[in-house]
């Protein structure tokens, strides 16, 4: 080969490299990917959320507590679009609906393997407009009184605005 060839060749490959990695890096940016996220859709709009806490299962002590909050725009008419990744679909989790005429939220538990995608609507009859959903990734601890008890050990929040 001769110089010119070596030479091509060699900015080729550079250029290519260089590419790739800013590539990844577009893709990547702006997303931490030690924590999953979730994904809230609901008429044409969409949000991606991190944890709003996220500790480590062994040690509950030991969490990250960015408090990431997602925002979703929705109305009267569509429901809401909820995905989780495997991640948080192949573990025991709870889904949190919170109304603006309830104190307390409605809560469903899914069981490992169960969902990955849930419908939820934003009116409920008895309790008015959905203003929240939370996700939570639940581990078994030994209280004070020696019982087992079901603790969130991670999770993400989309608060509705609604239009």
């Amino acid at each position: 080969m001769t110089r010119t060839r070596v030479a091509v060749l060699v900015t080729v490959l550079v250029l290519a490299a260089t590419g790739t990695g800013v590539g990844a890096w577009l893709l990547t940016r702006g997303h931490d990917s030690a924590h999953p996220e979730i994904s809230a859709y609901s008429d044409g709009h969409l949000t991606r959320v991190g944890p709003y806490r996220y500790c480590n299962v062994l040690d509950l002590t030991d969490c990250d507590n960015p408090q990431t909050q997602g925002e979703l725009r929705v109305n009267s008419h569509d429901p809401v679009q909820l995905s989780v990744p495997p991640s948080i679909g192949q573990a025991p989790w709870w889904l949190l609906r919170v109304y603006e005429d309830s104190a307390i939220p409605a809560t469903t538990f899914y069981r490992p393997g169960d969902r990955q995608a849930v419908t939820v609507p934003t009116l409920d009859a008895k309790h008015g407009r959905l203003t929240g959903i939370a996700v939570q990734l639940m581990t078994l601890v030994v209280d004070r009184n020696g019982e087992l008890q079901g603790v969130p050990h991670a999770e993400w929040s989309v608060r509705m605005v609604w239009s």
